[in-house]
Order: C-alpha cells, then sequence, then structure tokens
C-alpha cells in the first residue's frame, strides 16, 4: 500500500502546485489553459479508444455497455448528486474537473493492475509510474480548476485499496479481455469529458460511469458459466 499512499500523496501535492499558478492568473490565461486541458483531455481519450479497440474481441460490448450504464446511471441521477456532494465544498466547475481527474487516474490499466501486481508480486512499478503521470495531470487540472481536484485522491486510495486488498480473489477475474472492454469504455468516457471542457456538448458523464460494470458483469458470467 506504500506506493498507492504515495500516489495520493503526489495528486495532493500536484493539485496544490497547480491552485497556486492558478491564482492570480488573467481571465485569458485560464481561457487558454481550458482549452488546452479540454483538448488534451479528448486526445486521451481517442487513444485510448484507438489503441484498444482492434485488440477487442467483444467490438459490439462497449456499445450495449454505454447504453446500458447509461440508463442505470439517469435512473440513480448520479450527476446531480455527485455535483450536490461537490457543491458543499466548492463553487463553479469542480465537479467537471473532479469527474475528469477520477476517470483520468483511475480508470486505466496502471491503476487497476498495478495494486494487484504490488499485493502479489511485491511489485511496485506501476504504482510507481502511475504517481508520476498523476502528479503531471494533477498539476495541469488543478490549473485549470482549482486546488479541489485534491478530492480524488481519495477516491484513488479507495480505488487502489480495493484492488491490493482484493488481489487474491479479483486478479483471476482481471483478465486481459475485461482490461480491455474497461479501457474502451474508460476512453469513450474521457473523450465525453474533454468535450465537456470545451463547452461543445455537455455531457453527464457520471450518468455514464455504471457503463464500467457491465464488461464486469458479462465477462465474469461468460467465464464462471461458459455464456
Amino acid at each position: 500500500m506504500t506506493a498507492t499512499i504515495l500516489n495520493a500523496v503526489f495528486i495532493v501535492i500536484g493539485s496544490l502546485i497547480g491552485s497556486i499558478f492558478k491564482r492570480g492568473m488573467k481571465e485569458r490565461y485560464e481561457e487558454i489553459l481550458m482549452q488546452g486541458m479540454g483538448l488534451a483531455v479528448i486526445g486521451l481519450g481517442i487513444y485510448a479508444v484507438s489503441k484498444h479497440m482492434p485488440e477487442s474481441q467483444h467490438p459490439v460490448l462497449f456499445i450495449v455497455s454505454m447504453a446500458l450504464g447509461g440508463l442505470i446511471g439517469e435512473k440513480l441521477d448520479m450527476e446531480r448528486r455527485f455535483k450536490q456532494i461537490i457543491e458543499r465544498f466548492s463553487k463553479g466547475n469542480l465537479a467537471e474537473g473532479l469527474s475528469t481527474a477520477v476517470l483520468l487516474f483511475c480508470i486505466g490499466t496502471m491503476s487497476i493492475v498495478g495494486p494487484i501486481e504490488s499485493a502479489l508480486n511485491g511489485n511496485q512499478t506501476y504504482v510507481f509510474t502511475n504517481a508520476i503521470l498523476d502528479l503531471v495531470t494533477s498539476i495541469v487540472l488543478a490549473a485549470s480548476f482549482g486546488f479541489g481536484i485534491a478530492l480524488s485522491a481519495v477516491v484513488l486510495l479507495c480505488w487502489q485499496a480495493f484492488f491490493y486488498y482484493s488481489a487474491g480473489a479479483v486478479a483471476a477475474y482481471i483478465t486481459s479481455d475485461l482490461l480491455t472492454e474497461i479501457s474502451i469504455i474508460g476512453g469513450v468516457l474521457i473523450l465525453s469529458s474533454g468535450l465537456s471542457i470545451l463547452g461543445i456538448k455537455k455531457f453527464r458523464t457520471i450518468n455514464l460511469v455504471p457503463a464500467l460494470l457491465v464488461p464486469v458483469v458479462y465477462l465474469t458470467a461468460r467465464n464462471l458459466f461458459g455464456i
């Protein structure tokens, strides 16, 4: 867990550095920074989708996942609840920044495989690499959205702790197939966050997050019952 704790600390440090840059920044600089952040997030989303789509053995699964996940998220009204919680701490567009941060920090191979490798084999490489990437990303995000991005460190800590302490039980189910499908859906969600940041189209991205669970349920059932 040491590497995971370090990962969370790096996000807090990065958020602090980014928020210092943000203070006193003129509006036109904030605007161009937001544009740059939005384009970068879109680029990351497209990269994730284009990289993993050719590896998919279930090319229609992500479409079904997005549809079912969206319906579930809309029924639960997750976006509104999420924003209500964030508005207790901050006004403005922090909710948008935090949803983007959580997706970037948590929905990736290194943030899932890393803690499992750490628990089972003592290999910290994935998590340490992830920590460096998250440090840089949190600086940029906090420069756009403020220090509130540091709250994503709590989500990452819980996320990686789950995989670390459940490593023995879940490792067998986290196959390359599952990681590929999660990465594709994660890429689509990250892409939607980028479009929202740029104001091209305001997506209710949080309502689409349950889509990540559909491949887990489908592929686990398929492996267990030979569907």
